[in-house]
């Protein structure tokens, strides 16, 4: 789905820069340049990058939950 019209900035885009370390408004303004023009764009991008983040966190604490399972010896 297209976030910002104006620069044609898509959800999908904007994902895959948060998954490069971007994790701002700030930061996607100027990797992006989302809400950059007319501004309507602002929270719906900044609803995107609320959601990945909560993603982000949640698929590194399934990570660290199963690395740290113990290891039994048979």
């Amino acid at each position: 789905m297209i976030v910002c019209v104006c620069n044609n900035i898509s959800d999908r885009e904007i994902r895959q820069a948060m998954d490069l370390g971007i994790t701002s408004m700030e930061e996607l303004r100027d990797a992006l340049g989302v809400a950059t023009c007319c501004g309507q764009c602002f929270s719906c991008a900044e609803d995107i990058l609320t959601e990945q983040l909560a993603a982000q966190a949640a698929a590194t604490e399934i990570k660290e939950t199963v690395l740290k399972r113990p290891a039994f010896a048979n």
